[in-house]
């Protein structure tokens, strides 16, 4: 089975909830989180969520190494304002989760690509022409 190896760029409540998604699937892999919060908040606010309760695993963060280490697993925690700077080509991310609400133009969207990504997935409406997928409303319209 390919592993689907992700990054994700803003890591609110809606970044959360994907990585809980993302790790509780054996065909997906997080690789690397783009933040502006310290490490060890990422990891508290993970841990205690308001909205999910209490995440049900192993969650540390190495602060000297800027990783959040989950069931075992080391993640690649940066924070760059600067998307084009993210190198998710070094931790071989594939798909980008765009979650910060800033990048919504297919131009800022972009720089996740010149940083190495093969593809960005908007989380919020897109402010340009950049079109909008919805599952269950038009994704069979979505081409590659």
């Amino acid at each position: 089975m390919k592993t689907i190896k992700i990054g994700i760029n803003g890591f609110g409540r809606i970044g959360r909830f994907v990585f809980r998604a993302a790790v509780s699937r054996p065909d997906i892999t997080v690789v690397g989180i783009n933040d502006l919060c310290p490490v060890d908040y990422l990891a508290y606010m993970l841990k205690y969520d308001t909205m999910h309760g209490a995440f049900e695993g192993t969650i540390k963060a190495d602060v000297e190494k800027s990783l959040l280490i989950v069931n075992g697993k080391k993640i690649r925690v940066t924070a760059c304002k600067d998307a084009a700077e993210l190198a998710w080509d070094k931790v071989g991310a594939e798909y980008i989760v765009e979650a910060t609400g800033l990048n919504l133009t297919k131009e800022k969207a972009e720089a996740h690509i010149k940083a190495g990504a093969k593809y960005v997935v908007m989380t919020a409406p897109s402010k340009d022409d950049t079109p909008m997928f919805v599952c269950g409303v038009n994704e069979k319209t979505y081409k590659k």
